[in-house]
């Protein structure tokens, strides 16, 4: 619908609006507020509309009432310090930021980590991938009638929880990435585990799709709803499933590899509409090619058994704690990491494919203890910004679909 049914102005109504005032069927605009209270709008989000009766006349998210001042934070804990606050930016994916941040540092410092640590990153990173989609989908489709698909994927998501519970010792917000490559090997029973799972996953996959790919309702609610070009994604800073589900192959995992990801086999799933639907569509092929990616990570775990996953470097790796109790010099090793590790002087940018987007970290380093510049690109807010443009002129009823399907956390977001 047109734009043209607005005809009177509103308090607070944009001022930019463009209106036709002849236009014969008029109606009186009306403000509302969606959120910030949880779960109306995924997080504490607060959407300022105006109404032309059920039509979308304009939109403005406000952001910012869950804002911590994480960067603020990272320059004032030091390098190792801020690893456990990444866990708290997209708190649905948390091995995903520790991965990023950590790169960050790598970079900064000049080093490379084992190739067992990079596997062991590949499957946590590809796990959390397919927990955060999970949780796309089931809060998603809740938000739009179909319950039973909410307890079918957080049914997946506990038993993802607990492989990470086995291997990390704790269900979220999993600080086990360290700078130089994981705090742990995985451990064979655990790794059995993993197989397992992701072996029944595809099917459970298929099961999802019996529910909503073809279902009446989803697809009416979806296609053609919150459309975007490839254009439209690239002057707003939209990457990941957004900019794939509009038909751009992009995919960091592919342009700029990290963690060798050049070495594994793998397809990136492309929309042609850009539109909730085909970004739907797009989140479901990638769990099944994070699937494809894990168990190549665990065939290759297991013939680099009892390598090194964890760089042997005491300028910035803390030794085994055994040693600290029989060794002087691993105990002056260890107080200094903890207390005065310092990083080259430099800057430092590095980018993952997060389940949203770009996640990047850049670090600048004046050669102390403390980064002099922290800043983190999210791709959560980069998918806020597209939420005015692709809401106006649709019902109000569409901006559930809207909002599930750019898939943004607001812990990230606001930082």
């Amino acid at each position: 619908m047109s734009d043209a049914r607005i005809y009177e102005w509103a308090p607070g109504v944009p001022a930019d609006l463009d209106l036709d005032q002849d236009d014969p069927l008029h109606g009186e605009l009306l403000q509302i507020n969606m959120g910030p209270q949880h779960p109306a709008t995924h997080g504490v989000l607060r959407l300022k509309v105006t109404l032309d009766g059920e039509v979308i006349a304009a939109c403005e998210p406000v952001v910012g009432y869950l804002h911590r001042g994480k960067e603020k934070t990272c320059e004032s804990l030091g390098w190792r310090k801020f690893f456990v606050h990444t866990d708290r930016l997209d708190y649905v994916q948390p091995l995903l930021n520790n991965t990023s941040y950590a790169m960050a540092l790598e970079q900064l410092a000049g080093i490379d980590v084992p190739q067992r640590g990079q596997e062991i990153r590949v499957l946590l990173m590809e796990t959390s991938r397919i927990m955060a989609h999970l949780i796309y989908l089931g809060t998603t489709a809740i938000d739009l009638g179909a319950v039973t698909m909410f307890f079918l994927t957080f049914t997946e998501r506990e038993k993802a929880y607990d492989l990470l519970d086995a291997y990390t010792g704790h269900r979220m917000n999993n600080t086990y990435i360290r700078m130089g490559g994981v705090y742990a090997d995985v451990e064979e029973d655990v790794a059995r585990a993993f197989r397992a799972w992701l072996v029944q996953f595809p099917g459970k996959i298929d099961e999802f799709e019996s529910l909503l790919t073809g279902n009446r309702i989803w697809y009416d609610r979806n296609k053609d709803v919150g459309s975007l070009t490839v254009k439209e994604c690239q002057d707003w800073a939209l990457t990941g499933p957004i900019l794939r589900a509009a038909g751009c192959a992009s995919d960091l995992r592919k342009d700029e590899p990290y963690c060798g990801y050049e070495t594994y086999d793998f397809d990136i799933p492309v929309g042609t509409l850009g539109d909730s639907y085909d970004r739907y569509l797009v989140r479901i092929e990638e769990m099944r090619q994070s699937v494809k990616i894990a168990l190549q990570a665990l065939d290759r775990l297991e013939q680099s058994k009892g390598a090194d996953y964890l760089l042997e470097d005491r300028r910035y790796v803390l030794p085994p704690k055994g040693r600290t109790h029989e060794s002087m010099e691993e105990l002056i090793f260890q107080f200094k990491v903890v207390t005065d590790m310092r990083l080259p002087k430099g800057e430092a940018y590095v980018g993952v494919e997060s389940s949203k987007g770009e996640l990047g970290f850049f670090l600048a380093s004046d050669g102390t203890s403390d980064p002099l510049r922290c800043h983190v690109r999210a791709p959560g807010l980069m998918n806020v910004q597209a939420i005015p443009l692709i809401a106006k002129g649709r019902l109000l009823s569409d901006m559930m679909a809207i909002i599930g399907s750019l898939d943004f956390v607001m812990g990230e977001v606001d930082r």
